[in-house]
């Protein structure tokens, strides 16, 4: 375990560098200071985080732009002016998805005044960040909508390993001194986070042992998650960096 530490730590050394990263859905959010822009943009830019990364840039700053670059005030004012979103569309993220999506971020933000009022809310009756992506959906889910519309909202008790609403989480509660992560959701320690685990993360933990589950699920999250503790307890996700940056060398993913 100890050559994988020092192996993950010099990897993370380096894949924690924001110049790795200028093609990545984490520079919508990164154009923003305002704590609540960047809450809302990185939501839409970690819920349509499926695909060439290339092209989720490319749509999440079309979305950004028709909200004016104000997706905050955008969010909450009036709705009316929510059709200059009408022609988006993201692969299977549709226009009647995102209206969906607005609708209930409007509501979480007149209700709870921000994302991370909400989460840290529920995170707090078991320390356990699950229960926040739970409470997000069961808000969303008391919107009126189309059935459809559910797939986009990850499920933990389905054994979804939530993979892009735990990358938001990182954005959000992880503090890089590199300034890759925003740590603007201080009241929510790193330790809590869990892996966004996708097939190039499963394959590299696979491959050093860190994970025998061969399915990509909340269970393969949890068991990788666990592991990776034993590497960093206070800051294990850390480590998602250090894991693309192994399949990068390995595989040249980029």
């Amino acid at each position: 375990m100890n050559n994988i530490k020092f192996l993950l730590d010099s990897f993370y050394t380096e894949f924690s560098q924001p110049k790795y990263w200028e093609i990545d859905p984490i520079k919508i959010p990164a154009i923003f200071s305002d704590p609540l822009d960047i809450e809302i943009a990185g939501f839409f830019s970690a819920i349509i985080a499926w695909g060439k990364r290339e092209n989720i840039v490319k749509a999440a700053k079309n979305l950004i732009q028709l909200m004016n670059y104000q997706p905050y005030k955008f969010v909450t004012g009036q709705k009316n002016k929510w059709k200059s979103c009408e022609s988006f569309v993201y692969r299977t993220f549709q226009p009647m998805d995102l209206f969906y999506f607005l609708d209930a971020l409007r509501l979480i933000y007149l209700k709870y005044d921000s994302l991370n009022n909400l989460v840290k809310i529920h995170y707090d009756k078991n320390n356990d960040l699950l229960d926040g992506i739970r409470v997000i959906r069961d808000l969303f889910l008391s919107v009126p909508h189309e059935r459809r519309s559910e797939k986009h909202i990850p499920n933990p008790d389905n054994n979804s390993a939530c993979k892009r609403i735990n990358l938001y989480f990182r954005w959000m509660v992880r503090n890089n001194n590199e300034g890759l992560d925003f740590g603007i959701w201080q009241n929510i320690p790193t330790s809590s986070l869990y892996i966004p685990l996708d097939l190039h993360v499963g394959m590299a933990a696979r491959e050093l042992g860190l994970l025998s589950r061969k399915q990509n699920d909340l269970k393969a999250v949890l068991e990788l998650t666990n592991n990776l503790k034993l590497l960093d307890p206070l800051d294990p996700i850390k480590y998602d960096l250090a894991l693309f940056g192994y399949n990068y060398y390995k595989n040249k993913i980029f």
